[in-house]
C-alpha cells in the first residue's frame, strides 16, 4: 500500500539540538550554553531524545531586547550625506 502523503507544507514543531541551533543561527555550543544558563528553554523528551519546541524558541527571540541606535545613527538615517 502506498504511503499516505500530506499536501500541506509546514515547519516542524519540534527541533533537535542541531536544528534548534541552526534555527537561531548560533552554534550548538552557544545554544547549549544558553540552555544551561536558563536563557533558552530546557528540552522536552520523547523517550531519550531531546527536542526543543519551535514556538518556545520563537518566544525567546520575541523577548530579546531591541538594539538601540545612537542619536548619530538616527541623524545619518535622515541625512546620509552628512557622513563626509
Amino acid at each position: 500500500m502506498p504511503e499516505k502523503t500530506d499536501a500541506f507544507c509546514y515547519p516542524p514543531r519540534v527541533l533537535s539540538l542541531d536544528a534548534a541551533a541552526r534555527y537561531l543561527s548560533i552554534s550548538t555550543s552557544k545554544f547549549s550554553a544558553l540552555v544551561a544558563e536558563g536563557r533558552l528553554p530546557k528540552p522536552k523528551k520523547i523517550d531519550k531524545r531531546s527536542i526543543w519546541d519551535r514556538i518556545q524558541l520563537d518566544q525567546y527571540v520575541d523577548d530579546l531586547p531591541q538594539e538601540h541606535s545612537s542619536p548619530r545613527d538616527e541623524f545619518l538615517k535622515h541625512f546620509p550625506l552628512a557622513k563626509k
